[in-house]
């Protein structure tokens, strides 16, 4: 496989996609990231006094979405549907990052499965700065895949 591109890619060039919440551009993503323990075992015959190690549960930590308010709340109307359990079976959602290239095309698509927001953070005012009106949310997830030939 021939490799054209020398340079990475620009952290700033992303997008997130979140079912039907289309309208949802974002200034910062973070938490995209899955860890695995490891198991640590002694064989009984073993005469050695070394552990063997073999990989353990897969854990990933949750997703932190920045972007400045604005007049739409569908954010914040899905974090207080999961607040007040208005309904238990449909609030999780599936949503994928998109990091795209210098002209817009995609390169890297993560799909994270069964999101749900454990926190939103509203902004910091200070009426000494002329800084943006920024909300966070925090989303929990249960796994994330690589989209199979988008990875180019």
């Amino acid at each position: 496989m021939v490799f054209s591109r020398k340079d990475p890619y620009a952290g700033y060039n992303f997008r997130v996609e979140i079912d039907s919440i289309i309208r949802a551009g974002f200034k910062s993503c973070s938490g995209l990231e899955t860890s695995q323990e490891a198991g640590t075992y002694r064989e009984g015959t073993d005469t050695s006094l070394g552990m063997r190690k073999i990989p353990g549960l897969l854990t990933s930590s949750n997703i932190t979405l920045g972007r400045g308010i604005t007049d739409d709340r569908e954010l914040w109307d899905w974090r207080n549907k999961v607040a007040t359990a208005q309904s238990p079976s449909g609030y999780r959602k599936n949503m994928s990052i998109v990091l795209l290239d210098d002209a817009g095309n995609e390169k890297i698509r993560w799909n994270l499965t069964n999101c749900w927001p454990t926190k939103w953070t509203g902004p910091t005012l200070d009426a000494t700065t002329d800084e943006f009106a920024i909300e966070t949310l925090e989303i929990a997830h249960e796994g994330i895949t690589v989209e199979n030939g988008k990875w180019k």
